[in-house]
């Protein structure tokens, strides 16, 4: 992943000395279990703990990789030459390479799953203030981009808050079911070492075991996984393309924060362009991209084949990296996000009183006109609204069959914007609680 989308702690996961460090461990910790079980004298387990301070040289590893053409064993030729070769030689007994790969990367996800869970809380802690900061401040709801009925900035912030819990929750089961790890051997049968060295090392790892594995741990959890990204990375989309349309110059209903010396055109300096939430767009859609590849992941031959291997060294740091960052620019957009509500407001009487048209509607079903003709009613005034500009109300005021069934203050009520906040509170106890 290229440095400009990368954030240090999730880029960590994925070098290359910390695969190798995982794969001592695993290979370390599998010794000991050995040796508890008689399997492999002690002194040879404790020997391969020689090199648990060492640096493992990636160089050198490549260097043995393009003569073997095999990176595992490479690993182990490496660890030997720290180990000595007589110490060593039991390391890895029983075991198939995919044993120290697979459960490798489940330990990756894992910890990038925390990272991920740690972003989602922070982000949510973000939704939240600005939520109840904005509770009741007024403006208009919107579908099909045209103006439907008041709502609150309040009520936005909490509708994203409520969708990003959801991914906090699918982000915890998505960890859950990808901590397994799998030391079976050559198709999972455990054939050549006892399944209680697979519990020792899972346990040290923070795993736990595979119930059934091949030569792999089987991909639907990996598709599974990187499924919950790609939804993740979907909701920082519908937030970012909220934002984006909020900082549009005739909308100017919210804007991303302009720092001091930033410059938003090259060619025309008036701009600011919502630069950071129309990069989270494109952004969501590499993570995405992630998807459909783990998914054909999941089909391999038989026991195992390694089509799945070139995707998932990709995919893998990747997705992860690049959403680790999203996570923590779309925080940072919300928590300085600037807030106009007189332009909300503005922007909710550019048609004076149209918004109001469902409560004419009902209040003349319910005074006894027939569904169909007090849309009609509603409707034609409404119209004159769009075509000319004029007040919704005085233009109810003067329709004689509206007048027929509803009186001046009846009319007058339904323009009392209280109307549609009245159940705001009802609304954020089922979002965030009693609090």
């Amino acid at each position: 992943m290229i440095p400009r989308y990368s954030r240090p702690d999730m880029v960590a996961i994925w070098e290359p000395a910390t695969k190798f460090r995982i794969w001592f461990e695993i290979e370390a910790h599998a010794c000991d279990a050995m040796a508890d079980l008689g399997v492999i004298p002690r002194e040879n387990a404790e020997a391969v703990w020689k090199a648990k301070d060492v640096e493992f040289d990636v160089a050198r590893i490549d260097e043995i990789e393009a003569v073997t053409k095999h990176d595992v064993i490479a690993f182990l030729t490496h660890l030997a030459e720290h180990v000595g070769a007589e110490e060593a030689r039991f390391v890895h007994q029983g075991m198939t390479s995919s044993d120290v790969l697979d459960t490798t990367l489940n330990v990756q996800l894992t910890r990038a799953a925390d990272l991920l869970i740690a972003d989602l809380e922070g982000l949510l802690a973000a939704l939240k203030r600005r939520a109840y900061e904005h509770k009741d401040t007024l403006r208009i709801g919107r579908s099909h981009g045209i103006h439907a009925e008041p709502t609150t900035m309040g009520l936005t912030f909490a509708r994203f808050y409520a969708e990003m819990d959801r991914n906090l929750s699918r982000m915890r089961d998505a960890r859950a079911e990808i901590a397994t790890g799998a030391i079976s051997g050559a198709v999972g049968t455990f054939a050549n070492i006892d399944p209680r060295v697979e519990e020792h090392v899972c346990d040290k790892m923070g795993l736990v075991p595979e119930p059934i594995s091949t030569q792999v741990i089987p991909r639907d959890r990996h598709a599974a996984f990187f499924a919950t990204l790609g939804v993740i990375a979907s909701s920082i989309e519908n937030i970012a393309i909220e934002i984006r349309h909020m900082q549009r110059t005739e909308v100017l209903e919210g804007a991303e924060f302009f720092s001091m010396g930033q410059k938003g055109s090259s060619a025309m300096p008036h701009k600011k362009n919502p630069v950071l939430t129309e990069n989270l767009t494109g952004l969501a859609r590499m993570v995405r991209s992630a998807v459909i590849p783990a998914m054909e992941n999941v089909a391999l031959w038989h026991e195992r084949d390694i089509s799945h291997s070139s995707v998932e060294r990709m995919i893998g740091p990747d997705a992860t990296i690049t959403l680790d960052f999203a996570l923590a620019r779309l925080t940072g957009v919300i928590d300085k996000m600037l807030i106009f509500p007189e332009n909300m407001l503005e922007n909710m009487n550019k048609f004076p009183g149209l918004v109001m048209s469902q409560r004419v509607l009902l209040a003349l079903t319910q005074a006894g006109v027939s569904r169909e003709d007090a849309y009609t009613y509603v409707q034609r005034n409404a119209l004159k609204v769009w075509e000319n500009r004029t007040d919704f109300k005085a233009e109810l005021l003067a329709d004689p069959d509206v007048t027929a069934a509803l009186s001046v203050d009846e009319i007058e009520e339904k323009f009392d914007l209280g109307y549609h906040t009245k159940h705001v509170d009802t609304i954020f106890v089922r979002v965030f609680g009693e609090d």
